[in-house]
């Protein structure tokens, strides 16, 4: 007597259908919900232009943002702050968190400032004055790179 498999002869593969499927909504979805570039920005601050504005070449391994506002606010941490003492007290803030918390110190920190294109500079640099009273010792100016050659002045 002869058994006869009773299922299709050959090879039998599974549908990878589902699985490739599924790959391409991750794969959307964290192209949706993650920006790396849009990280430190906010709307409300305009970047001056500059032909010498140039990314980083390597990202920061501590940043800490810090936005100047064309009204001369500060926001730190999504939150908007019309004082100094504000900032400042929110900078302490940080610095107890991160000497606290975490194996770093103040002198690895790099405090990244964007300043609006009609900010003062006297604020931005009582925020750098600040934060050095605190002990961060690393700053970034943040500035929109242009393509536009700025005039320079010419010695006699």
């Amino acid at each position: 007597m002869r058994i006869r498999p009773r299922g299709p002869r050959g090879i039998v593969e599974g549908d990878l259908t589902p699985m490739i499927d599924m790959t391409f909504q991750l794969i959307a979805f964290f192209m949706l919900v993650i920006n790396f570039s849009d990280v430190e920005q906010d709307q409300r601050v305009t970047l001056p232009a500059s032909e010498l504005a140039r990314p980083p070449e390597s990202p920061y391994e501590q940043p800490l943002t810090i936005h100047l506002t064309k009204q001369d606010r500060y926001i730190y941490a999504g939150r908007e702050l019309t004082q100094l003492a504000q900032l400042r007290s929110e900078l302490l803030r940080e610095t107890q968190i991160i000497l606290r918390h975490t194996s770093k110190k103040l002198s690895d920190v790099t405090v990244i400032i964007r300043a609006d294109e009609s900010a003062k500079t006297g604020i931005v640099q009582e925020v750098i004055q600040t934060c050095q009273q605190l002990e961060f010792e690393r700053f970034a100016l943040r500035g929109q790179q242009s393509e536009l050659r700025t005039i320079r002045a010419r010695a006699p």
